[in-house]
C-alpha cells in the first residue's frame, strides 16, 4: 500500500472543488453515487469501477472533479461548480484524526462544526453537533441522500442543545465512510424539515475488493479516558452486476474526571464531570445490483448497540445523612445512570434510468432508536425513610422513536434551443410515518422524591404518539448562458399535527472568467416541532416540592395558555466569491444571514395556583407537598423567540513543491458568526419565556471564529499533519451556587471564555506496503477552556463552562493509530 491512502490529511474543508488535496473521490472506487449514476465530470470522464483502491495522494488529485449529489438534483453537478458552498471530507480524513466517531473528527475538521464542551444526563451521550451555531436539531443528516432518523434521548438539562432530539451520529460506523458532503445552505425547499443550518450527507462505501483494518487506541494528558477503537471494512463483488460492501466496528471509552476538591470530603472523589463510559458495537451493509443494465437494485443499513454510563453527583456522607440513608450508604455514594441502547436504520430501493427518458429512484427507508434507562448504586431516600428499604438499582423507564420514509424521485434534462445546457427537471414525493413513545419506570424508581440521581418516568408521563408527513417537490436548474447557472426549487409538505409548510430556493452562480466567479441564494425553510418536544415530560416530586416538564400540547399546558407548537420558519440569504488567481491557489469567500421566527425553546414557566391547575389537568395531585402551593412549579417548550445568525466563511488551499525536499498541502479555514435573539415570548403570567441565561445558551455559546489552518508535508514514506484551531471567545451567564444570589433565576455571573490555541499533530510511516502506523495527538499542547469562579461551580464539579461549544474540557488526547489493507 502506498503512504497517501491510509494517511489521509487532517485538512479543513473546503468548498471549492469540493475538499481537500487528497479528498476528491478519494474512496468510491465503484464509481457511483449515492443515486447510482456513474461519477463523470464535465467532459465525460468516467471513474471506472475497477480502479485500484490504493492510491497516492497526487495520483487521487489528479483525478476528474468528483460529483456532488447533495444540494442538487443535477447528476453531473461538480464541487468545482457548485451553485451552494459544500464541503466534501473524506473518510480517510475522519478516521486520520485519531477520533473513534464521526461527530469529534468533523469538530477536528470543519470550523462551521461546534459541539457542547459537556453535556449532562442523556444528553452527554448522543453525538450532537451544531452548523453554524444553530441547533443540532436544525441541520438535517442524510445517509446516501436518505433522510436519518433521529435518536430518542431528549437533551433535558439546561443548554443549548436543550429539548434536542438529533441524529446520533456516533451510531454510524466511522470505518463504513466514503466520504461527507457538508451543505453549508438552507435546504429545506429540496430535503424538507429540519434543513435550515444545512445538511450532512454521509456518503457509505461500496468499493466491491479488498479489506481495511484499522485499530486506534489512546488516551487523555489526564491519565484517564483510555479509548479503543478497531473496525474492518471489505468489499465483496456480486457476481459481473453487484457489490456488497461491509463494515464492523467495535468502540470503548472509558470515563474521564474534570472535578476538583469537593469540600464536603476534601478529596477529589466526584465523578460527574466529564465524558460519560461508552461501549459499541455496529455493523454496516451497502449494496448495489443491475438487476438488468437500466435497473439496479440497492440497500444499506446500520445496526449499533451501546452501552453507556453517567455518573452523577456525589452523594457526600454529610449529604446521605440529611438524606437519611446513613444506613444504607454510611459512607456516601454516587449513582451511576445507565443506557443500554440499540439502534437501527435499513433503506431498500430500486433506481434506474431511461424510462420514457426518465430517471428515477424508488425507496423506503425504516429507522429507529429504543433507549433504556436505568440507575444503580441509588437509592430512593422516602421509601427508605417510610420502610427501612430502597433498592439500589432502578429501572428509570424507556424512549422509543422510529422513522418510516418512502421516497420517490424521478428526473430528466430537456434540451431547448435557447439555454446554453439541458434543462434539469426533478420532481418526487415523500411519505413519512414518525412514532415516539415513553415508557414509564418502576414505582419506586418515582415514588415521591424517586431514584438519586435520575427520577423515573411516572405513569402520567408515559405516552405513545405518532404523525404522517407527505411532501411534493419540483427542482429546476440548468445554465442559462455559458458561464450563468440558475436553480429553482420548491417543496410543500403536511404535517397532520401542525399543518403545511412550503417552501422555496433560487440559487445561481456567475463565472466571470476561470478567475473569480460569484453566486448566492436565498431560501426560505422550516423545522417541524418533534414528537419529543411535543411530547416529553417528566414529573419530580418530593415532600417539599414538585416540579416537572409538561407537554406542550397537553391539557395540562393549554390551561397555562400554551397554544401548542408550531413550526420554525426561516429565511436564509447567502452570497459567495470564488477566487483563482495561482494554479495552485483557490480561495472561497462566502456569507450568509439565517432569520429563524418561532425558535422552539424550554421556557412556559410557572408556579404556585397555576402550576397546580395545570398539574391537576395532567391528573397530577400536588396537594401533598407540605401544603404550600409554592413549592410547585412546572414549564414547557414554547416557540419564544426570533434570531438572526449572521456570518462568514473564507477557506483558502494551496500546494506547493520542494522536489526531493516532498510535498506540501496548505490549507486554512476560518468561520465568523453571531446569533441576535430578539421577539421573546411572554408566559401567561406575562414575564419573558427567556432570562439572560437562555438568552446567551442561543446566542453567545458558540464561538464567535473559528480558524483552522496547517498543512501535510508528503516525503517518500514519510507524512507530518499540523494544524492550528483557534476557537474565539464565548460568553455565558453562569447560575449563583453560593452566596446571596444563590439559585437566582434573574442574576447571574457573566462569564468570558478567551480564545483557545489548539495544536493537532501526526506523524505517519510506512512501515510495509500492507502497514501504516501513525502517532498522533489532537490538543498536544493540554489546552483547556477558562476556569469558571468557584461559587458557579457546585461542589467544585463544574471548573470549566460546561455549556459553551468551545474547545473540549478534556484536554490533550494522544493516540497510536495503525492501518493494515489486504
Amino acid at each position: 500500500m502506498r503512504s497517501g491512502y491510509v494517511l489521509a490529511p487532517l485538512l479543513v474543508g473546503l468548498s471549492f472543488s469540493g475538499t481537500f488535496p487528497g479528498a476528491v473521490a478519494a474512496e468510491n472506487t465503484s464509481g457511483q453515487d449515492s443515486t447510482g449514476v456513474k461519477k463523470q465530470s464535465r467532459k465525460e470522464t468516467v471513474v471506472k469501477k475497477n480502479v485500484p483502491v490504493v492510491r497516492t495522494e497526487q495520483a487521487v488529485a489528479d483525478e476528474p472533479e468528483q460529483v456532488i449529489v447533495t444540494g442538487t438534483r443535477d447528476p453531473s453537478q461538480t464541487a468545482a461548480r457548485s451553485i451552494s458552498p459544500i464541503t466534501i471530507i473524506g473518510g480517510n480524513q475522519l478516521r486520520a484524526t485519531g477520533m473513534t466517531d464521526i461527530r469529534e473528527a468533523l469538530v477536528q475538521l470543519s470550523p462551521s462544526i461546534s459541539r457542547e464542551v459537556n453535556g449532562s444526563d442523556q444528553g452527554s451521550v448522543v453525538d450532537a453537533l451544531s452548523l453554524r451555531g444553530l441547533n443540532a436539531d436544525q441541520t438535517l443528516v442524510l445517509v446516501n441522500g436518505k433522510r436519518r432518523h433521529t435518536t430518542a434521548a431528549i437533551a433535558v438539562d439546561a443548554s443549548s442543545q436543550q429539548g434536542t432530539t438529533p441524529v446520533d451520529l456516533d451510531m454510524i460506523p466511522i470505518s463504513a465512510v466514503d466520504h461527507i458532503e457538508i451543505l453549508q445552505d438552507g435546504a429545506a425547499a429540496q430535503y424538507g424539515s429540519d434543513a435550515i443550518a444545512g445538511v450532512i450527507n454521509v456518503i457509505l462505501k461500496s468499493n466491491n475488493h479488498g479489506i481495511h483494518l484499522q485499530a486506534v487506541n489512546g488516551g487523555y494528558a489526564a491519565g484517564d479516558g483510555f479509548t479503543t477503537g478497531e473496525n474492518l471494512n471489505a468489499g465483496f463483488k456480486l457476481g459481473h452486476r453487484g457489490f456488497l460492501n461491509l463494515s464492523a466496528e467495535f468502540k470503548h471509552q472509558d470515563r474521564t474526571q474534570r472535578t476538583g476538591i469537593d469540600p464536603r470530603t476534601g478529596k477529589n472523589n466526584d465523578l460527574a464531570t466529564g465524558q460519560p463510559q461508552v461501549t459499541r458495537e455496529s455493523i454496516e451493509t451497502n449494496f448495489g445490483y443491475h438487476v438488468t443494465d437500466a435497473i439496479e437494485l440497492y440497500g444499506f443499513g446500520t445496526f449499533t448497540h451501546r452501552d453507556a454510563e453517567r455518573w452523577a453527583f456525589l452523594r457526600a456522607p454529610s449529604t446521605t445523612a440529611a438524606d437519611g440513608l446513613s444506613g444504607m450508604y454510611p459512607n456516601g455514594f454516587e449513582p451511576v445512570e445507565t443506557m443500554p441502547e440499540n439502534d437501527y436504520g435499513f433503506t431498500l430501493g430500486f433506481r434506474g434510468k431511461r424510462l420514457y427518458g426518465f430517471d428515477w429512484d424508488l425507496s423506503s427507508t425504516i429507522g429507529g432508536d429504543h433507549d433504556t434507562l436505568g440507575d444503580y448504586n441509588s437509592a430512593n431516600a422516602d421509601a427508605y425513610k417510610e420502610t427501612g428499604y430502597s433498592p439500589s438499582r432502578f429501572f428509570l423507564g424507556s424512549y422509543s422513536n422510529q422513522q418510516w420514509t418512502n421516497n420517490l424521485d424521478i428526473r430528466r434534462g430537456v434540451d431547448l434551443p435557447f439555454l446554453y445546457s439541458p434543462l434539469n427537471i426533478a420532481f418526487g414525493g415523500e411519505y413519512r410515518r414518525d412514532t415516539y413513545s415513553i415508557g414509564a419506570g418502576e414505582p419506586l424508581s418515582y415514588y415521591l422524591s424517586g431514584a438519586q440521581g435520575y427520577q423515573g418516568e411516572t405513569p402520567q408521563d408515559a405516552v405513545n404518539a405518532a404523525r404522517h408527513v407527505a411532501a411534493a417537490y419540483v427542482d429546476f436548474s440548468t445554465q442559462i448562458v455559458k458561464r450563468w447557472r440558475v436553480d429553482l426549487a420548491g417543496r410543500f409538505e403536511h404535517y397532520d399535527d401542525v399543518g403545511n409548510a412550503r417552501t422555496g430556493k433560487i440559487s445561481t452562480r456567475y463565472d466571470i472568467n476561470r478567475f473569480i466567479g460569484f453566486r448566492g441564494t436565498a431560501s426560505t425553510g422550516f423545522r417541524a416541532p418533534t414528537l419529543a418536544e411535543q411530547n416529553f415530560a417528566a414529573f419530580i416530586s418530593s415532600p417539599n416540592y414538585a416540579t416537572g416538564q409538561i407537554a406542550a400540547n397537553s391539557p395540562a399546558a393549554r390551561a397555562l395558555g400554551s397554544p401548542g407548537l408550531r413550526p420554525e420558519t426561516s429565511t436564509n440569504f447567502s452570497a459567495g466569491m470564488i477566487l483563482n488567481p495561482l494554479p495552485r491557489l483557490h480561495i472561497n469567500v462566502d456569507g450568509y444571514t439565517i432569520y429563524i421566527k418561532h425558535r422552539i425553546v424550554d421556557g412556559g414557566y410557572a408556579s404556585g395556583a397555576r402550576a397546580v391547575e395545570a398539574y391537576a389537568a395532567a391528573g397530577v395531585d400536588t396537594s401533598g407537598f407540605a401544603g404550600d402551593e409554592t413549592a410547585v412549579s412546572t414549564n414547557y417548550f414554547t416557540n419564544g423567540a426570533s434570531t438572526r445568525t449572521t456570518g462568514l466563511d473564507i477557506t483558502a488551499r494551496y500546494s506547493s513543491d520542494f522536489g526531493r525536499y516532498g510535498k506540501v498541502d496548505w490549507d486554512a479555514a476560518v468561520n465568523f458568526n453571531h446569533t441576535n435573539v430578539k421577539n421573546i415570548a411572554r408566559t401567561g403570567e406575562g414575564a419573558p419565556v427567556l432570562n439572560a441565561q437562555q438568552i446567551s445558551l442561543m446566542s453567545t455559546e458558540n464561538p464567535s471564529n473559528k480558524l483552522i489552518f496547517g498543512g501535510i508535508w508528503r516525503q517518500g514514506k514519510w507524512t507530518v499533519a499540523v494544524h492550528e484551531i483557534r476557537y474565539g471567545h464565548t460568553t455565558s451567564n453562569l447560575t449563583f451556587v453560593s452566596g446571596s444570589n444563590a439559585f437566582s433565576t434573574t442574576d447571574f455571573y457573566h462569564q468570558i471564555n478567551r480564545p483557545r490555541f489548539v495544536t493537532n499533530l501526526e506523524v505517519g510511516y510506512q512501515v510495509l506496503p500492507q502497514l501504516h502506523l501513525a502517532l498522533g495527538g489532537n490538543n498536544v499542547g493540554n489546552a483547556h477552556p477558562s476556569r469558571v469562579p468557584s461559587f458557579t461551580a457546585d461542589y467544585n464539579n463544574n471548573l470549566y463552562d460546561t455549556l459553551s461549544q468551545q474547545l473540549s474540557e478534556e484536554g490533550g488526547f494522544y493516540y497510536l493509530r495503525a492501518d493494515l489493507s489486504l
